[in-house]
């Protein structure tokens, strides 16, 4: 579990900052981004605070993605999306803007411009609808 105190991340493991969560294991979140690039963008996290990919140990990475992969099926299997992007970013110059690593799981349509995070906040009632899609899928 992290104890990172000034990680936006950390804040949603430890149920500080509210989440809208699609999947939780002993290691591993996965969440609803609440500006998506696309409808469904979800984002997976180790528990543990790891700030980019050079710094996260191999058993949180292989979780991690492990936990992607899954998310990224059920993603496919309730949203139908022609197809998705898996992205992860290290340091601000590559357009990491949270520190704790983190996989973006984005459904993407043809034609759709690829971004990484939409320009605003999703409704809340969107988001919710799409996560509990998501989590449905999981379970399937």
């Amino acid at each position: 579990m992290s104890d990172h105190t000034n990680c936006v991340f950390c804040g949603i493991v430890r149920g500080d900052i509210p989440a809208i969560r699609v999947h939780e294991d002993a290691a591993t979140l996965a969440f609803m981004d609440i500006r998506p690039a696309s409808p469904g963008h979800t984002l997976v996290i180790p528990k543990i605070h790891a700030p980019d990919l050079l710094a996260i140990s191999e058993a949180d990475l292989c979780a991690v993605t492990i936990v992607a992969q899954r998310i990224a099926r059920a993603v496919h299997q309730a949203l139908a999306p022609d197809g998705i992007r898996i992205m992860q970013t290290n340091g601000a110059a590559a357009g990491q803007t949270v520190f704790h690593y983190h996989v973006h799981i984005i459904p993407m349509q043809d034609g759709q411009r690829v971004g990484t995070h939409g320009h605003e906040h999703a409704q809340p009632e969107q988001i919710k609808a799409l996560a509990a899609r998501i989590a449905a899928a999981l379970k399937s």
